[in-house]
């Protein structure tokens, strides 16, 4: 099966595919503000709810997994920097360092921050690039008479997303060009490993260049201008897409309101 990266678009025709851009766009926005917000219990939910939505959108785990894979590493250090950094009651007595209140608030934060980029896999893998883009101008379009480039905007909101697959596409490709070259990514600990990947900066930078020279060039030779344009399919809401804004305002005020019951 070809590797999944965070931000690939992947073809279906699930009730969360057919959903109208607007309505993914603005639920994950509005999700990833309560994700923000959240304590124990009303995090066990918003796992549920991400789940049911992946469920619902035809994504196994595996797939979402694949997507996150490729900041383990990020989250690994955003774990053991609170697990250790964190001042509370020592774990033991040997390792005063590490502290219950580390061990609780390195959870926690890594949580938030699995949770919010979950939500933005499964937006880009259930809308596709020109869906993506049409929401994010339509969704900004009241803003341009206040002089703010709505159009201009989404396709550099769209042009980022698409960038990340290929970042970490181009990425892994180096890498495997080096390990054929004699380099162990694998060997020594985590900051050897680092200083091992830091090799990799330097190519990714002069290739990140190169695809944007490439990308600039190529909309330049399709006809592309600032500016307002028009589109084949004009987004209307329907009725789902209705039921699904109600659908995710109630769970949302149902999660918030979990927070003044006594638990």
């Amino acid at each position: 099966m070809k590797a999944l990266y965070l931000g690939q678009y992947v073809p279906g025709d699930s009730p969360v595919h057919r959903l109208d851009p607007r309505v993914k766009i603005v639920a994950a926005l509005l999700l990833s503000i309560v994700i923000l917000n959240t304590g124990a219990v009303e995090s066990l939910a918003v796992t549920a709810f991400l789940m049911a939505g992946a469920a619902l959108a035809g994504l196994s785990g595996g797939r979402i997994a694949a997507a996150l894979r490729p900041l383990a590493w990020f989250f690994s250090a955003l774990f053991f920097l609170h697990l250790i950094f964190t001042e509370g009651r020592p774990i033991m007595a040997a390792l005063p360092a590490v502290t219950w209140e580390g061990l609780w608030r390195g959870t926690a934060v890594t949580w938030q921050f699995v949770a919010l980029v979950a939500s933005a896999a499964i937006l880009t893998m259930t809308t596709d690039p020109s869906g993506l883009v049409g929401g994010v101008e339509r969704l900004l379009r009241p803003f341009n008479r206040i002089g703010v480039p709505s159009h201009d905007i989404a396709v550099m909101v769209s042009v980022a997303l698409r960038f990340v697959p290929t970042l970490l596409e181009e990425t892994e490709r180096m890498k495997e060009a080096q390990v054929a070259r004699g380099a162990d990514f694998g060997d020594g600990g985590p900051v050897r490993r680092l200083r091992k990947m830091a090799s990799l900066v330097i190519p990714l930078i002069l290739c990140t260049f190169r695809r944007a020279d490439e990308l600039a060039l190529a909309m330049e030779g399709r006809g592309y201008h600032r500016g307002p344009r028009t589109y084949l399919h004009e987004l209307r809401f329907r009725r789902a897409d209705y039921a699904a804004l109600l659908a995710v305002a109630a769970f949302l005020a149902g999660v918030q309101a979990l927070r003044f019951l006594p638990l």
